[in-house]
């Protein structure tokens, strides 16, 4: 038994060794709503430089360093990109549109230690309106919507705090193939979700 006791201690002792502090700390957790999956991880808070691409419409001076959160489906845009005049947004809160009618939808969870957080949502699919769903309070500065044929609507939130609401983020109605929405966001809350619905 004693035998035993010192095995256990001296295992212990090389993964605590070996193992930096920090990842023993780090929790997934994965919530299942309907068909919608969302995952929150917990861990060190890892800044990086805020990396904006040639030709970006925003002129002001934008947050130096920021927390990355990557898509968790990587969508490939083969066209150039063409950065379109960009839209300065107007919050109009609606509701979200039935269940039928929505093409995609997925969430991330930023907290207030992130600081400026860079979400990022591979879409992937057609459709004619993009929604925003906000549970807490967050400041937004700015959104790229990136079409298939390589078109980038630059939406710009003007650094403003909003809070729990659905709003609408971007109407096209003829219908366009969106590839990837990414949304600047800073959380005013202990912590905000924020959720991207595109609808049919």
């Amino acid at each position: 038994m004693k035998r035993l006791v010192m095995s256990f201690l001296g295992l212990a002792f090389v993964i605590t060794t070996l193992v930096p502090s920090y990842s023993l700390g780090q929790r997934r957790v994965v919530v299942r709503r309907g068909t919608r999956t969302t995952v929150v991880r917990r861990g060190p808070v890892r800044h990086t430089t805020l990396v904006v691409r040639p030709g970006h419409p925003i002129r002001r001076v934008l947050p130096a360093t920021v927390v990355v959160h990557p898509a968790r489906r990587a969508v490939v845009v083969g066209a150039p990109l063409v950065w379109l005049p960009v839209l300065a947004w107007t919050a109009t809160v609606v509701t979200v549109p039935p269940r039928e009618r929505l093409v995609f939808e997925d969430s991330e969870t930023i907290t207030k230690d992130e600081g400026w957080a860079d979400t990022n949502f591979g879409i992937d699919s057609s459709g004619n309106a993009l929604f925003l769903d906000i549970n807490g309070k967050a400041k937004l500065n700015f959104a790229e919507v990136t079409f298939a044929n390589g078109n980038v609507q630059v939406i710009d939130f003007n650094e403003k705090t909003h809070g729990t609401g659905v709003y609408k983020l971007l109407d096209f109605a003829d219908g366009r193939h969106v590839s990837t929405v990414r949304i600047l966001a800073k959380s005013e809350s202990d912590d905000a979700k924020l959720a991207v619905y595109l609808s049919k």
